[in-house]
């Protein structure tokens, strides 16, 4: 490992005392240590105090780091690109976000003959900043929204409902209803949303589940919704839902926490308004569902593990036929209707296609050109009430040079066209974008894009690694400030599309969970071996950072293989894999991981718990744990205890490879500021560049 430049940084360095517990439990068969169990409760006055001095250590450290100044300045210059969300149509109307190159939050705009207007600014809400939106839905008339908001970054969302044309508001808040969908009856008086139960009716560790789908007239008391569904299953069970435009079928889709197997319901609200099964969670799959031109469509991993396309009678909806079979080398990520053709979202190796089908017969008619080699992000067609653009199709679009900007396709041209790009223009540095094949511990094919200055490799490099492999989330080309600040100074920017994610299909997100987790670990270590055999860098240039389920992946590694790593940035992480389920969302990902209630799935956690595999007179990397005080998904006393356990054990000098916490508050897992993206991104790439030998100027 290579020396952080000597600069001002402290000659010195003390740990916090952390007392460590003589906790051993025994847990079938297996002696578990906990030594740190009291830095899970953030009100002891042995945590305030250790978590007070941790900050202190943290600021000292990273405050004097070189280059902070100017990385600062060029990341807020890069994110002033902004961005532009894809309209969404209702009746002539057009709904959107945008953020302008000075703005910290996407404004919402709203577009009616050709004028445009502020409908929703979160900054004016809330001057301090700490309120964000979280999710909106106009009406079919376009003359209501509902909108939902939270504060300090806790997630739990409250629901208004605004006149789209006064702007004033017509009811709200409605709490409880954490990224709630909205379904709206025709005549914008009533809608369908979801919402928890009122939490004194369910034991303590449980309120933050216990959903149900409910019916909401406006204006009326939430005590007197009618409770739709959800009363008869499994409390962690979360719910999707939609309503045709014409009012008559309500689609509701749901599975049990995070995993991935649906039940869909589908019941007719000019009839019972029953929900019949579509398909129950027991048969194992994925499926979402629509109706369009009276036929119901399903796009599921039932029989098909990159997905496929089936339709059915909706007064039949058991009775399904494949419409458009599973494709060997692509996974169908979604479907639309556009102008009586269907239009199917591919990913291939995680970079998207649009493809064109006959809604009857399913037959491929051909391919949506786009704007390079990159993601979708959203896509939208007008709605039955707007006359104009039938035929258009409207999606998002970025790639690794590309801020997310707005795109039209129109079908009668078979031509795209840029609708709306980024707001700020930025001078942004020439990199190149490529992506590598490489072969895993197991020989599996894994691939990862690698962003540098040079097509080739010039020189070993300072190199970031990182990736997530997990819960089928998976990541292609996109726009960020952070990876071309860093590629721009000399360095190597790589993402790994690791097993555990979707990026091949649910069998490559299957390979990689429960007793095949470690896979994604290997995954990860052939990447870096790869990188260092290439040339790209060495290991004492190359550094990782992951967040959530990816500080689960770099805790691993930098357990697994402290040598093969020389800096980590561990965002709000997992570590503690025995003891996850025990707070805030965690019950909700025994799917993905396994138990420690389970003796053999215990056994699979603690193979790579890296909570559980720090080792005494190891040198460790240098690590940068950063948390957010109101994480309502990830409790930050993964990281406190991680932190704990690696600064006492480490054997690696302080002065040169520390192991530092970073703690924000009024902040939480996901949403926040440009202005505060900033901040933690200068704290995080300067700690990496100070061990690689980076140098931001």
């Amino acid at each position: 490992m290579t020396d952080p430049s000597p600069a001002a940084l402290p000659a010195t360095i003390t740990y916090p005392a952390a007392e460590r517990l003589d906790l051993v439990e025994h847990l079938h068969g297996h002696p578990v240590a906990d030594p740190y169990r009291w830095l899970e409760d953030p009100a002891d006055p042995r945590t305030i105090e250790w978590s007070a001095d941790q900050d202190t250590l943290t600021r000292g450290w990273l405050d004097v780091l070189p280059g902070r100044a100017a990385l600062g300045e060029r990341l807020a210059e890069l994110m002033r690109t902004g961005s532009v969300g894809t309209p969404v149509w209702r009746a002539g109307r057009a709904f959107y976000t945008r953020r302008g190159p000075d703005q910290d939050y996407p404004v919402l705009y709203v577009l009616e003959d050709g004028v445009e207007r502020v409908l929703l600014d979160v900054t004016v809400l809330d001057p301090s900043g700490r309120t964000t939106l979280d999710r909106w839905s106009p009406s079919l008339e376009g003359t209501r929204l509902a909108y939902q908001v939270s504060v300090g970054g806790d997630e739990h969302s409250l629901l208004h409902v605004l006149d789209v044309v006064t702007g004033d508001l017509v009811e709200g808040p409605i709490d409880r209803c954490r990224y709630s969908p909205v379904g709206w009856l025709p005549g914008g008086d009533e809608f369908f949303y979801v919402r928890r139960i009122d939490p004194d009716l369910v034991p303590e560790d449980e309120r933050q589940f216990h959903r149900r789908v409910w019916r909401h007239r406006v204006g009326a008391d939430p005590a007197t919704d009618v409770n739709v569904h959800g009363d008869d299953l499994d409390h962690t069970y979360y719910y999707g839902l939609s309503v045709t435009d014409d009012g008559r079928w309500l689609l509701v889709n749901g599975a049990p926490g995070t995993v991935r197997r649906d039940s869909v319901w589908i019941a007719d609200l000019h009839g019972s308004g029953d929900l019949r099964p579509v398909i129950t969670v027991e048969q194992g799959a994925q499926c979402s569902a629509w109706i369009e031109d009276d036929r119901l469509y399903l796009r599921t991993s039932l029989d098909a593990p990159r997905f496929r396309l089936c339709v059915a009678d909706p007064t039949r909806p058991t009775e399904w036929t494949e419409l458009v079979p599973e494709q060997p080398d692509s996974v169908l990520d979604g479907a639309t209707w556009l102008d009586g053709t269907l239009v199917l979202l591919r990913t291939r190796h995680a970079v998207s296609e649009l493809h064109l089908h006959d809604p009857v017969t399913g037959e491929h008619r051909g391919e949506i050109p786009l704007p390079g080699t990159g993601s979708l992000h959203g896509w939208s067609t007008v709605d039955e009430r707007t006359e104009a653009d039938r035929d258009v199709l409207w999606f998002g679009f970025s790639d690794f040079v590309t801020p997310l900007s707005v795109y039209r396709y129109s079908l009668s041209d078979n031509e795209t066209v840029l609708h709306a790009a980024a707001p700020g223009a930025v001078e942004l540095p020439p990199v190149t974008t490529q992506q590598i094949s490489y072969e895993s511990l197991d020989g599996t094919t894994v691939r990862m894009f690698v962003v540098s200055g040079e097509q080739h490799p010039d020189l070993p490099r300072p190199t970031l690694l990182t990736g997530y492999g997990g819960f089928a989330v998976g990541r292609g080309p996109g726009y960020s400030a952070t990876t071309l600040a860093w590629v721009e100074a000399g360095g190597v920017w790589v993402h790994a599309s690791l097993r555990g994610g979707d990026e091949e299909g649910e069998e490559w997100h299957q390979a990689g969970m429960r007793d095949r987790k470690q896979n994604v670990f290997d995954d990860f270590h052939a990447a870096a071996g790869k990188l260092v055999a290439d040339g790209w860098t060495t290991p004492q240039q190359l550094s990782i950072m992951g967040g959530s389920n990816g500080g689960l992946l770099v805790g691993a590694a930098l357990t697994q293989r402290p040598e093969l790593y020389a800096a980590v940035v561990c965002s709000a992480p997992l570590l503690d894999m025995v003891r996850y389920e025990n707070f805030l969302l965690g019950r909700l990902w025994a799917e993905e991981y396994g138990s420690a209630a389970v003796p053999e799935e215990l056994a699979w956690l603690l193979s790579y718990s890296p909570y559980h595999r720090v080792r005494h007179d190891v040198e460790y990397p240098s690590v940068l744990f950063t948390v957010f005080e109101s994480d309502s998904r990830v409790d930050p006393n993964h990281a406190r205890k991680m932190c704990a356990a690696l600064q006492h054990a480490t054997a690696s000098d302080p002065t040169k490879h520390p192991v530092l916490l970073r703690r924000e508050t009024e902040v939480g897992h996901a949403g926040r500021s440009v202005s505060r993206s900033v901040g933690l991104a200068v704290d995080q790439l300067t700690f990496l560049a100070g061990v690689t030998g980076l140098e931001f100027v």
